[in-house]
């Protein structure tokens, strides 16, 4: 929400002006009634590599990202152009091999992989669209650039908590979503299904 030097950032303006106004016991009633509503749904995530294990509740802000018009044109920009890269690599592994012969990929690093599939070797897909569905997580590290974590090309499920989160959000905040223009993102599903079918 803030810059680096501690102003709030333009898209946040009109949010911090509306949290100003929300009182500490409102925006604590809500975020408890987030919890309950997320427990009843069953919308959590698996711990691994912890000793209790287990499934925990996705945590709720109050506080959610904002990006900008102009900033989400840019990661879209990016994410395609990975995605894009993420295929045209995966044939190129699977056909000519050329990143594996010019030494820029060792050859054992693919082929002992445990995603790789060689019964795939020279199967032409459709479009060459080997990574149908992306979820690519980014994180900010300044007020322009952005980093990739990870890129979830198998189950992208943190597209389910994102919907979920919104759908939480607009009911249980209705006044700051009729005073705010956002994009929406209730017919994912429906580009997904799309996406898939293509």
């Amino acid at each position: 929400m803030h810059a680096a030097n501690g102003d709030i950032r333009a898209a946040y303006r009109d949010y911090s002006a509306w949290l100003t106004d929300q009182s500490l016991e409102r925006l604590r009633q809500k975020h408890a009634q987030a919890d309950l509503l997320f427990r009843r749904l069953g919308i959590t995530f698996t711990v691994y590599g912890e000793d209790e294990g287990g499934e925990r509740l996705i945590p709720f802000d109050v506080i959610p990202r904002i990006i900008s018009h102009d900033e989400w044109a840019i990661l879209e920009r990016g994410a395609i152009q990975r995605v894009d890269a993420l295929n045209a690599f995966l044939h190129d592994i699977y056909h000519e091999q050329e990143i594996i012969r010019a030494g820029i990929v060792p050859a054992e690093l693919v082929m002992t992989n445990e995603a790789f599939q060689p019964q795939m070797l020279g199967l032409d897909l459709p479009r060459r669209v080997y990574a149908h569905v992306s979820g690519v997580d980014v994180v900010r590290v300044d007020d322009k650039t952005f980093y990739v974590l990870e890129d979830n090309v198998r189950t992208p499920s943190g597209v389910s908590y994102m919907l979920e989160n919104r759908e939480t959000m607009m009911r249980l905040f209705p006044d700051l979503f009729a005073q705010s223009v956002v994009a929406p993102v209730d017919r994912y599903a429906e580009y997904l299904l799309r996406s898939l079918q293509a």
